[in-house]
């Protein structure tokens, strides 16, 4: 069994002082940037070398690409870009889309797919990254069944997919399933979760 240590992200798509946006993260203590992957925000990859290029310790990464668009060979190329211009500090976080994905995909005029499609993308994109970029570290955002299986074998990091308003036992049971799916490497995941607000109401 190994035990990963706790760590904060933040995400954000959009600053009107971006640099500053990163440079603030690592100050205050920030282990990740992430850039979710949509129209209304900054372009991912290039959000990411932003804030790579003005900061020394933080973490850049994407939460997460939609695999429908862009194809797994271009997803290895950007990423084993940024490995190299980030010294080391580029993690990707890699979906089969999120529900109004679909929309942003059509926007490209891109084919967006059946779920069951986007999942086998998704696994195709891994693979092109492990050939390419060997040593970024690759998170998959899991809800269903056929991610959670995919994510349990192939990705270092599974961003659970649950509502913000999910209770204890929901998480508890998404839990359950990924450990079934994982078995032994189970210890050796990361897992994480989107906290949405904190506080009183």
């Amino acid at each position: 069994m190994s035990d990963h240590p706790f760590r904060f992200g933040a995400v954000a798509g959009r600053a009107p002082d971006w640099s500053g946006l990163a440079r603030r993260a690592e100050d205050l203590g920030y282990a990740t940037l992430l850039v979710p992957d949509t129209l209304g925000t900054f372009s991912p990859f290039s959000a990411a070398a932003a804030a790579a290029a003005v900061t020394s310790r933080l973490r850049v990464g994407t939460y997460v690409l939609s695999v429908a668009n862009r194809t797994p060979r271009a997803v290895a190329w950007e990423t084993a870009t940024l490995r190299e211009l980030s010294g080391g500090r580029f993690e990707l976080g890699l979906g089969a889309g999120r529900p109004d994905a679909a929309h942003d995909a059509a926007e490209l005029g891109l084919p967006f797919g059946p779920a069951g499609a986007r999942v086998r993308r998704l696994a195709d994109t891994i693979d092109a990254v492990a050939t390419e970029a060997k040593d970024v570290p690759i998170l998959v955002a899991a809800s269903g069944t056929r991610l959670l299986r995919l994510a349990a074998a192939r990705a270092d990091t599974v961003a659970l997919g649950v509502p913000p308003h999910a209770t204890e036992e929901q998480v508890a049971a998404k839990l359950d399933e990924l450990y079934e799916l994982a078995g032994d490497r189970f210890h050796d995941l990361e897992l994480g979760m989107n906290l949405a607000a904190a506080g009183a109401e």
